[in-house]
């Protein structure tokens, strides 16, 4: 299997209604919060300091600035946060056109896919503050490992979570094992698209879809594997 050639399939398929319709969710849904605490800030300030005339009004429409700000900066994490969170949907779309002869989802327990993240959250905490420390002493060199955890716990975190759509949590990280470079490469993609607008927003849901074809394609035990569970 060429190393990029998942990328470019779940490019190929970006406007797949079920892409657009977890795109058009994200967006809404963090437009939606934003402007709902946009909307408290402002009046919670002004009732606050009911009675003081302009200041009421200064402070509630300073506190309203404050949230769009923050909405600025943090719309799209959250807008990604929210779309990964569709990643089952995303994957079912994938396999339907491209692997429709598999036989029904079997996943791991949600026990499992939790106890999972928080092992990789942990592990990228303690990367990350590695790195950051690195990048303090010796800033070339901490700037590129930090490039190399972001792609790697992207890309195994979510080939991990596609994988136990299907399977158990050990089969889906022998998987990982056995796929591991192309994992990686398409992590470093995701990441690099995560720091493009509007490509950002859509990064998790092609990330998500090229891992369902690193999974189905990447490996020959993986077929095996899919076929068992």
């Amino acid at each position: 299997m060429p190393l990029l050639s998942p990328a470019f399939l779940a490019i190929e398929q970006i406007d797949d209604r079920v892409f657009l319709g977890v795109v058009l969710r994200s967006v809404l849904w963090s437009a939606l919060g934003f402007a709902a605490l946009t909307i408290a800030l402002f009046w919670g300030l002004h009732d606050m300091l009911a009675g003081h005339g302009w200041l009421a009004w200064l402070a509630a429409a300073g506190g309203a600035i404050g949230s769009a700000l923050l909405a600025l900066v943090l719309f799209v994490p959250i807008a990604s946060g929210i779309a990964s969170l569709f990643s089952e949907r995303i994957a079912a779309a994938v396999e339907q056109i491209y692997y429709p002869g598999l036989p029904p989802q079997r996943p791991a327990s949600v026990t499992a896919q939790t106890l999972d993240a928080l092992s990789l959250g942990l592990r990228v905490l303690v990367m990350q503050g590695v790195a950051l420390v690195a990048t303090l002493v010796v800033p070339g060199f901490g700037a590129v490992f930090g490039w190399f955890v972001s792609s790697w716990a992207v890309g195994r975190g979510l080939f991990v979570a596609v994988a136990m759509l299907r399977m158990d949590r050990a089969h889906a990280a022998a998987l990982y094992r056995a796929n591991r470079t192309a994992v990686l490469a398409q992590g470093a993609l995701i990441t690099a698209a995560g720091m493009v607008p509007v490509l950002n927003i859509l990064a998790p849901i092609l990330g998500v879809a090229a891992m369902v074809h690193v999974l189905h394609r990447g490996h020959p035990a993986a077929a095996a594997v899919v076929g068992r569970t």
